[in-house]
């Protein structure tokens, strides 16, 4: 059951939300995250309410060199309204955000969907 004081979160509120969630992310896992950038986009392309987040880049484990000066960064995009399609107030959104940051930035570090759901972060 939704929550009827959970807000109708804007794109700045959400964006505040994910920078609080990756601050509380211990330092040993983002400390590695050279040249990424983290995106809040409301949606993603094709519209749908399923996909929280994605990593758009290659993983470490692809790459032969990484981050010269000519490469763009990689992405990590939060999407704000599935995640609130997807939760029922501040306390779950919170939750949410931090476990999508996780799953994608283990993604950054070669670990699959598979090996995510083994350790529960999927």
């Amino acid at each position: 059951m939704t929550d009827p004081s959970f807000p109708d979160i804007d794109a700045a509120g959400f964006e505040r939300l994910v920078v609080d969630e990756l601050d509380r992310l211990p330092d040993d896992m983002v400390e590695g995250l050279d040249n990424v950038v983290f995106v809040v986009e409301d949606r993603p392309e094709d519209g749908s309410l399923d996909l929280l987040g994605l990593y758009d880049g290659w993983a470490l484990t692809e790459r032969e060199r990484y981050g010269s000066a000519a490469e763009l960064p990689d992405r990590i995009i939060l999407y704000r309204e599935p995640h609130l399609a997807a939760c029922d107030d501040l306390a779950q959104l919170r939750e949410e955000i931090h476990t999508t940051l996780v799953h994608e930035i283990a993604h950054f570090y070669g670990i699959d969907d598979e090996r995510l759901h083994e350790l529960g972060w999927a």
